[in-house]
């Protein structure tokens, strides 16, 4: 069954591509089951199934640990946003870490660039 979706939505892009660039998408987007997202430029690309494998723009999937894929706006995968110290504001259930991945508290924040995770979403703030 993956396969077949695999199939219709290569044979679509042929004919979306023009449309996919036209509306400002000019990213393929492809998302594991283990959650990892990876995008790759429309421009040129090309796309190829063989033994459960499928290529496109030098990456190269494994149909089984395909989750989903779509056209997006922008290449950045990471789903982390940049903010002003002054627009976020940090509680006491968010989680923050420094950029070796260590848990600090806010009260150990100093100079520097954390990764704050909060319930709106995960933002890198750079405190200065």
């Amino acid at each position: 069954m993956k396969q077949f979706l695999v199939f219709c939505v290569v044979s679509l892009l042929s004919v979306s591509h023009s449309r996919a660039t036209d509306f400002d998408y000019p990213y393929l987007t492809f998302v594991t089951t283990d959650g990892t997202k990876t995008s790759v430029s429309v421009a040129s690309l090309t796309i190829s199934l063989a033994d459960g494998t499928l290529t496109a723009g030098g990456k190269t999937f494994s149909l089984a640990g395909l989750d989903k894929m779509y056209f997006s706006a922008s290449g950045e995968t990471t789903g982390i946003s940049v903010v002003q110290n002054s627009q976020l504001v940090i509680d006491d259930e968010a989680e923050i870490f420094d950029l070796q991945g260590r848990k600090v508290s806010k009260s150990q924040m100093q100079h520097g660039i954390y990764v704050v995770k909060t319930k709106n979403g995960t933002f890198k703030v750079n405190m200065k």
